[in-house]
């Protein structure tokens, strides 16, 4: 009994040692965590409970059998976050620098076939070099098998994968399907090919972070959704992310209580939209006026700026928001917009999250690239996502709804259960100077006083059209709300689609304009 004691605290020794305390020196001097650090930073003090803590590869080649760590490159286990279960991963640099072998693929497998079992998030702390090489195939089939339990889990439990390191080649495609990926400026990057291949194929010169840093990856590609300054930052945005999500698909998001009053009416969502149609202004002011606290938490911040995504309360129940912002690209949807939030509906869906849309669209982005980049296709995936939602679904516009993106953005037309609009709003098939360009051209190519009789006409025309009225005579706009009465009208819609029922037709799966 002695033995197996003394056997067991060298064994907890080694692992808990990973590569060594020169290696972990050498982590520390980079600005990165250990992955135990990490862990212990993520999970509720004293919760943490640590699986497979002594397992080992079984690799015999390139002398492999020689070096051996208990661990084996991953620390992998369960505990909780603000009170409520989570299943962690986190890759140790220290071990192999973090290269995944079979048996550490078998361990992250573990984790998240409990996961799905249990209906419980899956977090994953990532920092690898990638497949162990000396395993060859069997570290290809271990990155795989994850990948497998990474689709079928989706849509079923929540999935992050944080970036804290190098993640390159075949590992980066198990964060990719996951809900949400987070990136750590100047230490994390991801690619499927470094440098030196870019440099060998294309003789392009760029840095590890040129090509795949959090910057690059939140402003230009979209591959992530949070850019951090520090793991500190990546740690406390993800407990602040699994605040507004629930553990599965088959639960409610967590109540959060406020004491922020339901009725509360904010004068200055009254003075918000310009009355000069053409003048831009902050869809962000009309959220954060309109949500419990004023607390927004906005996702994918630095990509596809003409629309804005993020998680929000309102009288304490978790919901999603999407909203044009007219700041940027005066609100158009583009192919990034489009995905971008095409993505987020999803999600929210899966999840019985509501959905509160404020629409301010002139329309689709125009353009050759736009239209050889697949624009029809790609803007077609948040019409599809939107169409497909069943959770509540509450559209407000605030101003501009033209086109076929008013059909898009949650129209009554295709679901939306509660459509409200400001009377500053215009709902048309364009706006007035482009429509009058079009029904009236002969009569304007013949006008002794052409300017004058197009204003005539574009008055005429914003008057008939370029307003809720029309709409809500229609009944595609259920109420023509003031600003003020942004908030408790909401609150009173999702209250009273709190216990809506709606399923799509039986089928195996949709087939989404990918």
């Amino acid at each position: 009994m002695s033995s197996n004691l003394e056997r067991l605290e060298e064994l907890n020794q080694q692992a808990e040692l990973g590569g060594g305390q020169r290696r972990i020196d050498r982590q520390h001097e980079n600005g990165k965590m250990t992955a135990r650090e990490r862990i212990q930073t993520f999970i509720d003090p004293g919760t943490f409970v640590e699986l497979d803590k002594f397992v080992t590869h079984a690799c015999t080649d390139f002398g492999m059998e020689n070096q051996k760590i208990p661990g084996d490159g991953v620390v992998t286990g369960y505990g909780k976050v603000d009170g409520r279960l989570v299943y962690v991963f986190a890759q140790d640099f220290t071990v192999f620098g973090g290269s995944l072998s079979g048996a550490y693929a078998q361990k992250i497998c573990k984790v998240m076939d409990l996961a799905t079992k249990v209906g419980a998030p899956v977090i994953g702390l990532n920092d690898s070099g990638g497949a162990r090489i000396q395993e060859g195939v069997v570290s290809l089939a271990g990155y795989a098998d994850i990948f497998y339990r990474n689709t079928r889990a989706s849509g079923v439990v929540p999935q992050i994968s944080a970036i804290m390191g190098p993640c390159a080649g075949g590992a980066v495609y198990s964060p990719a399907i996951t809900d949400f990926i987070f990136m750590v400026q100047d230490t994390s990057y991801m690619f499927i090919t470094g440098p030196e291949v870019v440099k060998t194929v294309t003789s392009q010169d760029v840095t590890k972070q040129e090509l795949g840093g959090a910057h690059v990856h939140m402003a230009e590609s979209g591959v992530s959704h949070f850019e951090c300054g520090s793991e500190e930052e990546c740690i406390a945005q993800i407990r602040e992310l699994l605040s507004f999500v629930p553990s599965n698909n088959a639960e409610d998001p967590p109540f959060v209580p406020t004491d922020d009053d339901s009725n509360r009416r904010d004068e200055k969502l009254n003075e918000i939209v310009p009355e000069n149609p053409s003048k831009p202004y902050d869809i962000k002011d009309v959220i954060e006026c309109a949500v419990d606290d004023g607390y927004f938490f906005e996702i994918q911040a630095g990509f596809a700026q003409n629309i804005v995504i993020g998680f929000a309360r309102f009288g304490g129940h978790s919901v999603g928001i999407v909203a044009n912002q007219p700041n940027h690209l005066a609100g158009c949807l583009d192919i990034n917009a489009s995905v971008k939030a095409g993505r987020f509906v999803r999600f929210c869906d899966a999840f019985n999250i509501p959905i509160v849309t404020f629409v301010d669209v002139p329309g689709f982005l125009p353009g050759v690239d736009q239209e050889y980049g697949g624009i029809i296709k790609h803007g077609a995936k948040l019409l599809y996502a939107y169409a497909e939602a069943t959770v509540p679904k509450i559209t407000l516009i605030t101003r501009k709804a033209y086109g076929g993106a008013y059909d898009v953005m949650s129209s009554k037309h295709i679901g939306g259960d509660i459509n409200m609009a400001y009377p500053t709003a215009e709902i048309a098939v364009m706006g007035p100077d482009g429509a009058v360009n079009i029904i009236f051209r002969n009569e304007l190519k013949d006008a002794t006083d052409a300017v004058a009789r197009k204003d005539e006409l574009v008055t005429d025309y914003r008057e008939t059209f370029a307003n809720p009225f029309k709409a809500a005579e229609l009944g595609y706009i259920d109420e023509v709300i003031m600003p003020v009465d942004t908030r408790p009208r909401i609150i009173q819609s999702l209250e009273m689609l709190k216990n809506k029922r709606a399923d799509n037709p039986p089928k195996k799966h949709g087939n989404i304009p990918l």
